[in-house]
Protein backbone atom coordinates (compact mmCIF):
# COMPACT_ATOMS: atom_id res chain seq x y z
CA UNK A 1 0.00 0.00 0.00
CA UNK A 2 1.56 3.43 -0.86
CA UNK A 3 0.62 5.86 1.91
CA UNK A 4 2.11 9.35 2.08
CA UNK A 5 5.39 10.16 4.42
CA UNK A 6 3.05 12.06 7.17
CA UNK A 7 0.25 9.47 7.20
CA UNK A 8 2.95 6.82 8.26
CA UNK A 9 4.45 8.93 10.72
CA UNK A 10 0.93 9.81 12.61
CA UNK A 11 -0.30 6.30 12.54
CA UNK A 12 2.48 4.60 13.43
CA UNK A 13 3.37 6.41 16.45
CA UNK A 14 -0.29 7.38 17.48
CA UNK A 15 -1.97 3.90 17.22
CA UNK A 16 -1.37 0.04 18.41
CA UNK A 17 -3.33 -1.35 16.08
CA UNK A 18 -2.28 -5.07 14.67
CA UNK A 19 -2.02 -2.97 11.25
CA UNK A 20 -0.08 -0.25 12.32
CA UNK A 21 2.39 -2.50 14.23
CA UNK A 22 3.06 -4.28 10.76
CA UNK A 23 3.77 -1.44 8.93
CA UNK A 24 6.18 0.17 12.42
CA UNK A 25 7.65 -2.26 14.78
CA UNK A 26 6.48 -5.54 16.24
CA UNK A 27 5.86 -4.57 19.60
CA UNK A 28 2.77 -6.03 21.17
CA UNK A 29 -0.83 -4.16 21.84
CA UNK A 30 -1.97 -2.87 25.22
CA UNK A 31 -5.56 -3.90 25.28
CA UNK A 32 -8.23 -1.28 24.00
CA UNK A 33 -11.75 -0.40 24.72
CA UNK A 34 -13.60 -1.34 21.91
CA UNK A 35 -16.39 0.72 23.02
CA UNK A 36 -13.95 3.32 22.40
CA UNK A 37 -12.89 2.16 19.08
CA UNK A 38 -16.61 2.22 17.89
CA UNK A 39 -17.34 5.75 16.68
CA UNK A 40 -20.94 4.82 16.71
CA UNK A 41 -21.31 3.98 20.41
CA UNK A 42 -23.57 6.22 22.47
CA UNK A 43 -22.02 8.02 24.98
CA UNK A 44 -18.39 7.44 24.72
CA UNK A 45 -15.93 9.81 22.65
CA UNK A 46 -13.46 7.70 20.77
CA UNK A 47 -9.64 8.12 20.65
CA UNK A 48 -9.11 10.96 18.42
CA UNK A 49 -5.45 8.96 16.78
CA UNK A 50 -7.88 6.03 16.27
CA UNK A 51 -10.65 8.39 14.76
CA UNK A 52 -8.92 9.76 12.41
CA UNK A 53 -6.33 7.61 11.23
CA UNK A 54 -7.31 4.02 12.08
CA UNK A 55 -10.87 3.77 10.72
CA UNK A 56 -11.97 1.88 7.57
CA UNK A 57 -13.10 5.37 6.37
CA UNK A 58 -13.59 4.45 2.59
CA UNK A 59 -15.67 0.92 3.43
CA UNK A 60 -19.06 3.39 2.48
CA UNK A 61 -17.89 5.18 -0.62
CA UNK A 62 -18.72 3.06 -3.98
CA UNK A 63 -16.32 2.08 -6.60
CA UNK A 64 -16.73 4.51 -9.68
CA UNK A 65 -17.79 7.21 -7.43
CA UNK A 66 -15.84 10.58 -6.67
CA UNK A 67 -15.27 12.73 -3.82
CA UNK A 68 -14.85 16.60 -3.98
CA UNK A 69 -13.24 18.53 -1.30
CA UNK A 70 -13.65 21.81 -1.54
CA UNK A 71 -9.72 23.36 -0.16
CA UNK A 72 -9.36 27.49 0.88
CA UNK A 73 -6.89 29.33 2.13
CA UNK A 74 -5.92 32.74 3.24
CA UNK A 75 -3.70 34.71 5.67
CA UNK A 76 -3.74 37.86 6.95
CA UNK A 77 -0.01 38.12 6.92
CA UNK A 78 1.10 40.80 4.91
CA UNK A 79 3.49 40.13 2.01
CA UNK A 80 3.24 36.76 3.26
CA UNK A 81 4.28 33.49 1.78
CA UNK A 82 0.83 32.42 1.74
CA UNK A 83 0.52 34.89 -1.23
CA UNK A 84 -3.24 35.65 -2.32
CA UNK A 85 -6.27 33.32 -1.09
CA UNK A 86 -6.21 30.37 -2.60
CA UNK A 87 -9.60 28.10 -3.85
CA UNK A 88 -9.30 24.71 -5.15
CA UNK A 89 -10.47 21.12 -5.02
CA UNK A 90 -9.43 17.51 -4.49
CA UNK A 91 -10.64 15.30 -5.91
CA UNK A 92 -10.33 11.42 -5.09
CA UNK A 93 -11.78 8.95 -7.43
CA UNK A 94 -12.79 5.78 -6.09
CA UNK A 95 -12.35 2.40 -7.98
CA UNK A 96 -12.35 -1.55 -5.81
CA UNK A 97 -9.63 -2.68 -3.39
CA UNK A 98 -8.53 -6.18 -2.33
CA UNK A 99 -11.05 -6.00 0.44
CA UNK A 100 -14.37 -5.27 1.01
CA UNK A 101 -13.12 -1.66 3.04
CA UNK A 102 -10.38 -1.10 0.88
CA UNK A 103 -10.34 0.95 -2.12
CA UNK A 104 -7.72 2.40 -4.44
CA UNK A 105 -7.61 5.85 -5.07
CA UNK A 106 -6.32 8.20 -7.67
CA UNK A 107 -6.01 12.05 -6.68
CA UNK A 108 -6.64 15.40 -8.34
CA UNK A 109 -5.19 17.50 -5.93
CA UNK A 110 -5.76 21.27 -7.08
CA UNK A 111 -6.53 22.08 -10.61
CA UNK A 112 -4.27 23.92 -13.42
CA UNK A 113 -1.20 25.85 -12.15
CA UNK A 114 -1.51 25.05 -8.84
CA UNK A 115 -1.75 21.24 -8.83
CA UNK A 116 0.43 19.15 -6.89
CA UNK A 117 1.49 15.67 -7.47
CA UNK A 118 0.01 13.08 -5.56
CA UNK A 119 -0.72 9.35 -5.25
CA UNK A 120 -2.19 6.96 -6.41
CA UNK A 121 -3.01 4.88 -3.30
CA UNK A 122 -3.86 1.30 -3.16
CA UNK A 123 -6.02 -0.54 -1.06
CA UNK A 124 -6.73 1.81 0.85
CA UNK A 125 -8.90 1.49 4.14
CA UNK A 126 -8.64 5.03 5.49
CA UNK A 127 -9.21 8.44 3.82
CA UNK A 128 -5.84 9.60 2.31
CA UNK A 129 -7.35 13.21 2.29
CA UNK A 130 -6.62 13.87 5.59
CA UNK A 131 -3.23 13.01 5.20
CA UNK A 132 -3.20 14.91 1.87
CA UNK A 133 -3.96 18.36 3.48
CA UNK A 134 -1.91 17.53 6.74
CA UNK A 135 0.95 17.24 4.39
CA UNK A 136 0.51 20.35 2.49
CA UNK A 137 -0.05 22.28 5.53
CA UNK A 138 2.82 21.08 7.39
CA UNK A 139 5.06 21.84 4.17
CA UNK A 140 4.06 25.59 4.18
CA UNK A 141 3.78 26.16 8.06
CA UNK A 142 7.34 25.03 8.36
CA UNK A 143 8.56 27.10 5.10
CA UNK A 144 7.09 30.35 6.89
CA UNK A 145 8.33 29.91 10.22
CA UNK A 146 11.64 28.49 8.74
CA UNK A 147 11.36 25.39 11.05
CA UNK A 148 12.56 21.56 10.91
CA UNK A 149 9.09 19.78 9.78
CA UNK A 150 10.05 16.80 11.83
CA UNK A 151 9.54 19.20 15.24
CA UNK A 152 6.22 20.36 13.53
CA UNK A 153 5.13 17.13 12.56
CA UNK A 154 5.85 15.71 15.94
CA UNK A 155 3.91 18.56 18.01
CA UNK A 156 0.85 17.94 15.67
CA UNK A 157 1.33 13.99 16.70
CA UNK A 158 1.69 14.64 20.52
CA UNK A 159 -1.36 16.90 19.98
CA UNK A 160 -3.49 14.57 18.82
CA UNK A 161 -2.37 12.11 21.58
CA UNK A 162 -2.07 14.57 24.24
CA UNK A 163 -4.48 17.20 23.81
CA UNK A 164 -7.21 16.40 21.54
CA UNK A 165 -10.37 17.20 22.38
CA UNK A 166 -13.67 14.74 20.89
CA UNK A 167 -16.53 15.44 21.52
CA UNK A 168 -20.50 14.45 19.18
CA UNK A 169 -20.49 16.86 16.25
CA UNK A 170 -24.29 16.25 14.23
CA UNK A 171 -23.68 16.80 10.60
CA UNK A 172 -26.02 17.46 8.21
CA UNK A 173 -26.35 15.05 4.72
CA UNK A 174 -28.74 14.98 2.34
CA UNK A 175 -31.04 16.83 4.42
CA UNK A 176 -30.74 14.91 7.34
CA UNK A 177 -28.79 14.94 10.29
CA UNK A 178 -26.39 12.18 11.15
CA UNK A 179 -23.76 11.78 14.26
CA UNK A 180 -20.38 12.82 13.56
CA UNK A 181 -17.14 13.92 15.79
CA UNK A 182 -15.52 16.96 16.35
CA UNK A 183 -11.39 16.31 17.04
CA UNK A 184 -10.04 19.69 17.85
CA UNK A 185 -6.44 20.55 19.90
CA UNK A 186 -3.85 23.34 20.24
CA UNK A 187 -0.79 21.58 19.49
CA UNK A 188 1.81 24.31 20.18
CA UNK A 189 -0.33 25.88 23.51
CA UNK A 190 2.74 25.35 25.97
CA UNK A 191 5.00 24.82 23.54
CA UNK A 192 8.86 25.66 25.00
CA UNK A 193 9.71 27.57 21.28
CA UNK A 194 6.47 29.36 21.19
CA UNK A 195 8.52 32.47 21.52
CA UNK A 196 9.51 31.59 17.99
CA UNK A 197 6.37 30.97 16.49
CA UNK A 198 5.73 34.22 15.63
CA UNK A 199 2.05 33.80 17.01
CA UNK A 200 1.41 30.20 15.33
CA UNK A 201 1.92 28.99 18.53
CA UNK A 202 -2.46 29.69 18.87
CA UNK A 203 -3.00 27.72 15.73
CA UNK A 204 -6.01 25.36 16.30
CA UNK A 205 -7.10 21.81 14.23
CA UNK A 206 -10.53 20.99 14.01
CA UNK A 207 -11.80 17.78 12.55
CA UNK A 208 -15.14 16.68 11.81
CA UNK A 209 -15.85 13.36 10.46
CA UNK A 210 -19.22 11.47 10.51
CA UNK A 211 -19.19 7.14 9.70
CA UNK A 212 -22.47 7.94 7.49
CA UNK A 213 -20.54 10.23 4.78
CA UNK A 214 -18.74 9.34 2.46
CA UNK A 215 -15.12 9.13 3.12
CA UNK A 216 -16.00 9.89 6.74
CA UNK A 217 -13.70 13.20 6.63
CA UNK A 218 -16.60 15.84 7.02
CA UNK A 219 -14.03 18.80 7.33
CA UNK A 220 -10.66 19.88 8.36
CA UNK A 221 -9.22 23.21 9.28
CA UNK A 222 -6.26 25.10 10.74
CA UNK A 223 -6.70 28.74 12.12
CA UNK A 224 -4.29 31.09 13.95
CA UNK A 225 -5.82 33.98 15.35
CA UNK A 226 -3.50 37.42 16.13
CA UNK A 227 -3.56 38.57 19.51
CA UNK A 228 -5.93 41.68 18.49
CA UNK A 229 -8.34 39.15 16.91
CA UNK A 230 -6.73 39.64 13.26
CA UNK A 231 -5.92 36.66 10.85
CA UNK A 232 -2.52 34.60 10.53
CA UNK A 233 -3.85 31.74 8.92
CA UNK A 234 -7.26 30.05 8.03
CA UNK A 235 -6.58 26.59 6.07
CA UNK A 236 -9.58 24.37 5.65
CA UNK A 237 -10.82 21.42 3.31
CA UNK A 238 -14.86 20.78 2.92
CA UNK A 239 -16.33 17.54 1.64
CA UNK A 240 -18.65 18.80 -1.40
CA UNK A 241 -21.70 16.62 -1.27
CA UNK A 242 -22.66 17.48 -4.93
CA UNK A 243 -20.66 14.46 -6.26
CA UNK A 244 -22.19 11.65 -3.80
Amino acid sequence: MRRSFLAVALSAALVTTPSARAASDTTPAAPQDTAAKDPATKGTAPDASDLLFEQPQMKNTAPGSTLTYDYARRSGIERGPYGPPLSDTIKLTVDPGKSAESRDIRVQMFSGGNRLPAGPFTDMPGNPVLSLFLENHLKGLASLLEANPRYIKNAIRKGLRDKATVTPAPVSYKGRTVEGWRVEMKPFAGDPQSERMRGFETITYTFVVAPDVPGEIVSIQARALKPDGGELLEERLDYDQKDS
